[in-house]
């Protein structure tokens, strides 16, 4: 069984809600637990601001990762994502997820927004 994982998210956020919803549905052994950091009343371990500004898990021990290294190490919780997670560990991958993670970040506002307006208009 893979280490349980507690995934800290952003429930504000329509990508980060959709995305969660899909980890849910794949997480058939439970190796996850989600925290919404939103909820102002959830207790964070770390800066809520800090939490809200990227993706974050911990592990079991206390163990924060964040960014790249913390969506791999989700994706190795997940049987069916586990090969991803595996392949993230080869030298060099995880730097280049990091950068790609950074440029999401950089548009991430503006998809938020778009989302945003096409949930209010029924889209």
């Amino acid at each position: 069984m893979a280490e349980a994982l507690t995934v800290w998210y952003d429930g504000g956020c329509p990508l980060c809600t959709r995305e969660i919803a899909l980890m849910r549905r794949l997480d058939r052994r439970g190796n996850l637990r989600f925290v919404d950091v939103s909820d102002g009343a959830t207790t964070c371990p770390l800066d809520r601001g800090d939490l809200l500004a990227r993706f974050h898990v911990s592990d079991a021990r206390g163990r924060f990762y964040s960014g790249a290294a913390a969506f791999a190490a989700m994706w190795r919780a997940i049987p069916l994502l586990r090969p991803l997670g595996l392949l993230a560990l080869l030298p060099g991958m995880t730097w280049a997820l990091e950068r790609l993670y950074r440029a999401f970040l950089r548009v991430r506002p503006i998809l938020q927004r778009w989302m945003r307006e096409r949930e209010r208009h029924g889209g």
